[in-house]
């Protein structure tokens, strides 16, 4: 049987714990008891881990032997702009189930202003989403979320490959940008509720993003968010 996989709080030596909610929806929730056997991701490493203490706010394992996990191949790191955050949080977790290396939040012109103001607070939700998300579909970690970031800020970041969803029409599709012989890290840039302004898919494009299509259909930002992801992830290889 599949054991479940967390990913530690706390590594010292041979002993990891998980702590706060994190601990209590073990402990409480799934109902942990001392024994149980359970995948620990201590520093990075995959370890067999057994139950050696159960307290309030607080779980310890006892760490065994190293677990095989496949390396991550796909380097993808998704550009999001900031949308409804209800919608937001469903499609950072589906993104980071898929496989999605980085998620950063981005203001961008559409943007709503409210939503842009409380980015900053929201932040650390948006990584609990991605810690639970990660160990839900057993990965060793999560995405990376950093803060917000403005959008002239996020285009100079450096990648082999850099793509930006637009809906102007007779774009390329995604198939025709990536290849499972593209290497290094992709770049995947999707806009807000409105999509992108004309001057901001200039600014991609000055700075050499490749501007692709989903199809004919209008898709909301989670649904192109968690589509683009998944399709350039099976691309890549996965």
């Amino acid at each position: 049987m599949t054991r479940r996989r967390w990913i530690a709080d706390q590594v010292s030596g041979n002993r990891a714990a998980l702590l706060g909610p994190h601990a209590d929806h073990l402990i409480r929730v799934l109902r942990a008891r001392l024994g149980q056997e359970y995948d620990i991701v201590a520093n990075a490493v995959v370890r067999r881990g057994q139950v050696a203490d159960i307290k309030d706010g607080r779980i310890e394992f006892e760490l065994g032997e190293e677990v095989p996990a496949e390396p991550a191949t796909v380097q993808l790191t998704l550009l999001l702009a900031i949308f409804k955050f209800d919608r937001m949080e469903w499609a950072i977790e589906k993104c980071t189930e898929l496989g999605a290396s980085r998620i950063i939040p981005l203001i961008a012109r559409r943007t709503d202003s409210h939503l842009a103001a409380a980015s900053a607070k929201r932040a650390e939700r948006w990584r609990r989403i991605c810690l639970q998300a990660a160990e839900q579909s057993r990965r060793a970690n999560p995405p990376e979320i950093p803060d917000p970031v403005k959008l002239r800020d996020a285009l100079a970041l450096p990648a082999e490959l850099k793509i930006v969803l637009s809906e102007v029409e007779e774009q390329a599709g995604l198939p025709e940008i990536v290849s499972p012989q593209s290497v290094g890290e992709v770049l995947l840039a999707v806009g807000p509720e409105g999509g992108w302004t004309e001057d901001e898919l200039q600014l991609f494009a000055h700075k050499g993003w490749h501007s692709v299509s989903l199809g004919s259909t209008i898709l909301r930002a989670e649904t192109a968010a968690i589509a683009a992801t998944a399709i350039t992830i099976s691309i890549l290889g996965r």
